[in-house]
């Protein structure tokens, strides 16, 4: 970023300090002369030159009038516009805004005088944009833009959090291209979070799942915010006792330019981004963004090529006192290679190698016959998200909030799987175009098993705000349905290994029974509607420092589902309605001490395949046993914590307590082949810790942050194995480390800039007989740059290098599958419950990337 970043304000003579207060800090954000700079200037405002970190911010000229405190109202779409002004402007903490109650008058001056004033925006975000001031009645932790445009250009979501406190993050590649990645917070997975962008809900529609490299491109993001405790009651999300992940995208430029980066790095990888800003679109007020990216990569370890192509656009318009509208959206096409999971037993006897990957080269007569060819287990997926979120800031303290969304998504999740040559459990021959079995598979042909996923999802969040005095009423409405599809086919692999349309699920190419329909062992049909209303009421005492909110929200949850496999019941319907109070508290001891405590519930149903039964696809016997009765979870939290915000340091401490029943845990079921994430009850859990994050604002241009997360969560009594109880009672909860512990050291003086980042995870149990463990360990990222001086159009060029896991650490990353019990266990009754290896994620290898980048 420059470092000096020139701000204009045109002001009265007569009037200078009140009207200097139109470039104070906006209220909502810490009112007080120190108030955090980094919510003064937006990580994203607007820029003159849009692309680069450092891009210019326009010169704001600042009318002689007071501001309307709405007018930089923080949270809102589009960035903030002070009257006559443009967004992104700086604006100076120092000098104090006029009183509400006595509002400068009216006054004129023969000759204005121009003052300028600069600021360092580098300096401006502590611990390198690692850390903000927060100001709500829960825990959130932030990264803004400066700290994301230092990292690697695919680093996804997932990867950007990383370093925060409570976030621990399993990964299969070192650059994010494979879809085989896990988070988990405070102990609760993936599944138990929710994902927005822009208030448009990102989760999976049938097993909560979020997928983080088809959110977007990290290029567009404005800030990603992690909200360990719980979703805000307005978020559209179901699932979301273990946080909130909140995606915002980066407000389009005010001027025509655009952006342009290439990255080079380990395992021929390869990535392309362009980004094109329109700037003001003639004199309507309108202005957007629209980018597109390519890359790809070889598997680190093993056998496989990764490819992806994105697109990310938004259109903006904002007008009058904070009006805005707006149109954004992302598409996504993506086929990935697979990365096996190990064991225990193969992590130990071949690490990165040996069994723990996939095979170059087709081999029908291995051990395997010929299932553990790569080209067998490439994922096809593509999404495309759509939203229209609107603000609109009505007369008499109203202000009314929608979000229209829609979705759709396809993909395959195959495997190699051998299936009998002449006869599926009596009912004829498999019959394809160009069907031909290999003649040395022992035991029947190598298909490609096609598990394909088609869903639809549309809806709408919509609130209405009142504001009378000290207190706020909001009451709102969240409707949403969804339309999901499922269905495993398979289709015939030839005497090369190769099988026709990777996309699968194709009556052309697809095995047939001799009745000419298609051979599928899964086929299932689910409508999900959601209806949600919810009202909170929010009182502001003793000149806003205390602030007391209660809110309550039902949600109405229906699935409707047929199962088309024969032998198996039809229909599979379920109808849930649930309450969901909360409480929350925050008090403003001084302009910089805070204390804050909440109280939140939460409940989920089980992922879609708990519904419905699937057949194994040569003996037609049931292999998973569907069920309408399994109970939803559901969860009371508690929060009370502590922040600490100056002009040098910037901290939070918080404690805090779950308490579930019927709690639902994530597993990889393998369904003929495939891959498939499923759920299991495991009782209640009793989940105690505290999270801490401190970062320091620049002193030599150099900016430390330190994070840390202790963890107690147990199980709450013994689980059910068949017809014995396994006594887990008091054992330590899967996915759950004890330890975590992250630092990171950012110098940037506009030009010349480096981070340093390293995370230590502690072990974690991945049985609820804690007989089996994952080991700790710890792993380091660096970057290091340049950004160069404008060379003709081009904006701020910028050399860049990534180093991930420089140590090139070799390490299980995540339990990816938790077990009931690893070794044969004796039961409360007295039978003994045989063992079950869970498996495991391994985490990438040492990787570079090179990265040339230039606005323009």
């Amino acid at each position: 970023m420059p470092s000096r970043l020139p701000v204009r304000c045109v002001l009265l003579t007569s009037v200078f300090l009140s009207a200097a207060a139109l470039c104070d800090v906006a209220p909502g954000m810490l009112s007080r002369a120190n108030a955090a700079p980094e919510d003064a200037v937006p990580s994203g405002a607007s820029s003159a030159k849009s692309g680069t970190v450092g891009a210019r911010h326009r010169a704001s000229r600042v009318s002689g009038r007071a501001a309307h405190p709405a007018a930089a109202r923080a949270g809102t779409h589009g960035a903030a516009r002070a009257p006559g002004g443009r967004a992104g402007a700086s604006r100076p903490s120092a000098i104090p805004t006029a009183s509400k109650n006595n509002p400068p008058g009216p006054v004129q001056a023969q000759n204005p005088e121009q003052v300028l004033v600069t600021a360092d925006p580098v300096a401006m975000h502590a611990g390198g944009g690692m850390i903000r001031p927060q100001d709500v009645p829960q825990s959130v932790s932030t990264v803004g833009a400066d700290y994301i445009a230092r990292q690697a250009p695919s680093a996804t979501a997932y990867d950007l959090v990383a370093i925060l406190p409570g976030a621990n993050v399993s990964g299969s590649d070192p650059f994010g291209f494979s879809p085989q990645t896990n988070i988990s917070v405070r102990g609760l997975n993936n599944d138990a979070i929710g994902y927005t962008l822009e208030g448009m809900p990102l989760n999976d529609v049938a097993y909560y799942t979020g997928y983080p490299s088809q959110f977007a491109d990290s290029e567009n993001y404005e800030s990603v915010s992690l909200a360990q405790g719980a979703a805000d009651i307005e978020s559209p999300v179901l699932n979301a006792a273990g946080g909130l992940m909140k995606l915002r995208f980066r407000t389009p430029a005010e001027k025509a330019g655009g952006m342009v980066n290439m990255s080079y790095g380990s395992y021929d990888t390869n990535r392309e981004f362009i980004r094109v800003d329109s700037g003001e679109i003639g004199k309507t007020g309108l202005r957007g963004f629209v980018s597109y990216s390519h890359g790809a990569t070889d598997n680190w370890r093993g056998a496989g090529r990764d490819q992806r192509q994105h697109v990310d656009f938004k259109l903006l318009k904002t007008w009058g006192n904070q009006n805005s509208a707006a149109l954004l959206g992302s598409w996504n096409q993506a086929i990935d290679s697979y990365y096996p999971q190990a064991t225990k037993e193969s992590w130990a006897q071949d690490g990165i190698g040996g069994q723990n990957n996939l095979t170059r080269h087709y081999h029908p007569d291995d051990a395997a016959q010929g299932t553990d060819y790569w080209r067998l287990y490439r994922q096809a997926e593509r999404t495309l998200y759509l939203a229209a979120p609107v603000d609109l800031h009505l007369a008499h303290g109203l202000t009314w909030r929608t979000t229209p969304y829609t979705q759709g998504a396809y993909g395959n999740v195959p495997g190699g799987e051998v299936l009998p040559v002449s006869n599926v459990f009596g009912v004829g021959a498999l019959s394809a175009a160009g069907y031909q079995p290999s003649a040395e598979a022992e035991s029947g042909a190598v298909t490609r098993a096609d598990y394909t996923q088609r869903s639809y999802r549309s809806g709408f969040t919509t609130a209405l705000e009142w504001k009378h005095g000290p207190n706020t009423l909001t009451a709102g409405y969240w409707y949403d349905y969804a339309d999901d599809t499922q269905s495993q086919t398979f289709t015939p692999v030839s005497t090369d290994g190769t099988a026709h349309n990777i996309w699968g699920g194709n009556s052309s190419t697809s095995l047939k029974l001799a009745d000419g329909s298609l051979y599928r062992t899964v086929n299932n049909h689910t409508i999900s509607q959601t209806n949600a209303l919810f009202v909170t009421d929010t009182l502001s005492l003793l000149h806003d420092k205390l602030l007391l909110s209660a809110g309550f929200k039902e949600v109405i949850f229906t699935r409707n589902g047929t199962n088309a496999i024969a032998g198996t019941p039809y229909h599979a319907n379920t109808n849930t309605a649930v309450p969901l109070p909360r409480l929350s508290v925050r008090y403003q001891i001084t302009p910089h001490h805070q204390v804050f405590f909440n109280t939140t519930t939460n409940f989920r149903t089980p992922a879609e395949t708990a519904l419905y039964s699937a057949l194994d696809p040569q003996l037609g016997t049931l292999t998973t046993q569907g069920s309408t009765s399994v109970k939803n979870e559901y969860s009371i939290a508690e929060e009370l914590g502590y922040r600490y915000a100056d002009n040098i340091v910037v901290g939070s401490l918080t404690l805090f307590n779950y308490n579930f029943t019927n709690r639902q845990i994530e597993t990889l079921g393998v369904i003929n082949g495939s891959y498939v994430s499923s759920t299991m009850n495991a009782g209640g859990q009793t989940s105690r810790g505290v999270d801490v994050e401190l970062g320091l604002r620049p002193w030599h241009h150099i900016s430390p942050y330190v994070s840390g997360e202790y963890l107690h969560a147990t199980v709450d009594n013994d689980l059910m194995s068949g017809g014995d109880l396994l006594p887990t009672r008091g054992k330590r909860a899967v996915r759950s480390p004890t330890l975590q512990a992250a630092a990171g050291l950012t110098y940037d003086d506009g030009h010349a800039f480096g981070v340093f980042t390293v995370k230590y995870t502690g072990h974690q149990y991945a049985t609820f007989m804690n007989d089996e463990s994952m080991p700790d360990y710890v792993t380091a990222n660096m970057a290091v740059g340049y950004r160069f001086d404008d060379v003709s159009v081009l904006h701020r060029p910028e050399l860049r290098m990534n180093f991930i896991n420089i140590t090139n650490q070799h390490y299980l990353s995540g339990v990816a599958d938790p077990t009931l019990n690893a070794k044969d266990t004796q039961g409360r009754y007295g039978t003994t419950i045989a063992g079950e290896s869970p498996d495991y994620y391994i985490g990438g290898g040492f990787a570079a990337m090179f990265t040339a980048s230039t606005g323009f």
